[in-house]
């Protein structure tokens, strides 16, 4: 818990800072929105409702394989990645409600955003969710066939939310930190309480 409140801190210090850099913020927003590629909306839609699909669906299928096959190192991934889209779920919303920043397309109306969502922008929650579950999956499964193309899901779902118009770069960003340094936090804890389980058996 102690790692949980120094992310935290960490980003709760970083969000001022960011509050400071609105015109290179805005700027590079106008840029990713009003001159995109009009002919990737569709794709960029696609990707972006992909989120909670991918992040739902990984956790079950190794828990659910791991339950069959009776195996426990899927059923620990499981649960691994479970609590790290927990984590990054809470500490997400805990700082949309708590900085309460304006969807971009509030303030800035000459932006196009293609999706409408109605919650605080800070920081971006898809953004937060698929890096929390390309960072999981990777430290589970550190493969480059399993981080290449999880981070570059993540990735691209990060930049669709600036494509469609509904976050600020530093949304996007932040939202990466938290879902990576929730994934790490959630390995950490999850390896520390397989071991004390290990231990308790040793002694048996």
């Amino acid at each position: 818990m102690k790692a949980l409140r120094i992310l935290f801190l960490v980003l709760t210090l970083t969000a001022p800072l960011l509050s400071t850099a609105q015109n290179t913020d805005i700027e590079l927003l106008r840029t990713f929105n009003l001159e995109r590629n009009a002919q990737l909306d569709q794709t960029f839609l696609f990707t972006t409702h992909s989120f909670g699909v991918v992040a739902i669906g990984i956790p079950a299928t190794l828990a659910t394989i791991g339950i069959i096959k009776k195996d426990s190192l899927l059923k620990q991934n499981a649960l691994m990645m479970t609590g790290s889209l927990v984590g990054s779920s809470v500490i997400m919303l805990g700082m949309k409600y708590g900085f309460g920043r304006d969807r971009p397309f509030v303030t800035y109306p000459e932006l196009d955003n293609l999706v409408h969502p109605t919650d605080p922008s800070f920081p971006s929650g898809h953004t937060s969710v698929a890096f929390t579950t390309a960072t999981s999956l990777t430290l589970a499964y550190p493969k480059w066939y399993v981080y290449v193309p999880a981070f570059l899901w993540a990735g691209a779902v990060g930049y669709s939310r600036m494509h469609l118009g509904v976050h600020y770069p530093s949304d996007v960003l932040v939202g990466a930190l938290i879902g990576s340094g929730t994934a790490f936090l959630s390995s950490y804890l999850t390896e520390k309480i397989q071991l004390k389980r290990r231990s308790k058996k040793l002694l048996l």
